[in-house]
């Protein structure tokens, strides 16, 4: 199935190619631009709403960490090391390619934005299966890197923003009344 996709992706427009490359990483800004906008608009509603938003880029992060130890467990080369035509550069020998880190941070981003902001699933879920399906596009990562990759960020991402939530609610309820005292004064 790599060797399809690949090939296919070779046979597509110039411009493609650039999208899905620059793509992935400018869908990742994006996440982080709406954990800001979620932010935003929780900023005065109840303390766990907050704290939410500010635990799910951790919960993300947490999750990231746990597929960079897999990675390092597992250590799968990359299909592209094979000398196989791909789209993108292939990364540097010792960047492993079991889990894909892109698939865990884009589909943990969407799973937590959903968590947090329930109506962004129309725009987050396709946007990270697309980001994810990506990175066998350009040639760097095999479907089931991917797969499996998806599979850590959907999962982790919004287990451990939710166990960080409960840390982080009584230091938002503790900030709002230090806050409201000092606005008093």
């Amino acid at each position: 199935m790599y060797r399809d996709i690949v090939d296919f992706a070779l046979t597509t427009p110039a411009w493609l190619h650039t999208l899905a490359e620059v793509g992935t990483d400018a869908g990742l800004f994006l996440f982080a631009a709406l954990f800001v906008l979620t932010w935003w608009r929780a900023r005065n509603a109840p303390p766990r709403d907050l704290a939410l938003a500010i635990a799910g880029p951790a919960g993300i992060v947490c999750a990231y960490v746990s597929s960079e130890i897999v990675k390092i467990l597992i250590r799968e080369e990359r299909p592209c090391r094979d000398g196989v035509a791909t789209i993108a550069a292939c990364p540097p020998v010792g960047d492993w390619s079991f889990p894909s880190n892109h698939s865990v941070i884009a589909v943990g981003a969407a799973a937590t934005l959903v968590l947090i902001w329930r109506t962004l699933a129309w725009v987050v879920l396709p946007l990270a299966a697309v980001m994810a399906f990506s990175r066998v596009f350009v040639g760097v990562h095999y479907p089931h890197d991917v797969a499996a990759g998806a599979l850590i960020g959907l999962v982790l991402a919004p287990l451990f923003t939710l166990l960080l939530v409960g840390a982080v609610t009584p230091v938002v309820r503790l900030l709002r009344a230090r806050l409201s005292v000092a606005q008093r004064a």
